[in-house]
């Protein structure tokens, strides 16, 4: 079942940026977030009373959360995206995440399905991401979904990672 995150929940999504974060320690980074840099605890803290985060829960788990919004970093105007579009017409997925010990079971196809139908219900007409440009990974599962590679650029994100991000985009019908 996917639904809003609530308050209860926040220590948990943490956990699992954790549980991700320390597994690419040891095993090599996908991500490119860096372990109590970001993302951290602050990022269900912020974005659970917004209304924007959601989890993927599973027999009372926590096995993934993302946060849809209009958000549009900076860096975004940067990009010559295919599908022009408002602002309020923008979905941005960010900091989809998925714990290593539920990678492979279709969770991430089901968070991008669920925030397609979430954008066409509530009028947008795009739905725009980025990623690290190194995140194999998430570049596989996006494209599989029907998005496309809009372009790439350089970011600190979130103020604390400097990257090479990729900028993907995906036309709501």
């Amino acid at each position: 079942m996917i639904r809003k995150a609530e308050e209860k929940d926040i220590q948990n999504i943490a956990d699992t940026y954790t549980r991700l974060l320390t597994y690419e320690q040891e095993h090599g980074s996908n991500s490119g977030w860096k372990l109590n840099l970001y993302p951290t605890i602050e990022v269900p803290q912020q974005a659970v009373p917004t209304g924007n985060m959601y989890v993927l829960e599973e027999n009372g788990e926590i096995c993934a959360s993302m946060i849809l919004n209009s958000e549009q970093a900076e860096e975004y105007t940067e990009i010559s995206w295919l599908y022009p579009a408002s602002d309020e017409q923008v979905l941005v997925i960010h900091t989809l995440c998925i714990p290593p010990e539920k990678a492979g079971r279709g969770y991430g196809t089901k968070m991008l399905n669920f925030a397609k139908e979430y954008g066409r219900e509530h009028g947008m007409t795009v739905i725009r991401m980025d990623t690290w440009l190194h995140n194999e990974p998430a570049k596989k599962l996006y494209l599989k979904n029907g998005f496309r590679i809009a372009g790439t650029g350089k970011i600190l994100l979130h103020g604390v990672i400097d990257e090479d991000q990729v900028y993907l985009e995906g036309e709501l019908k």
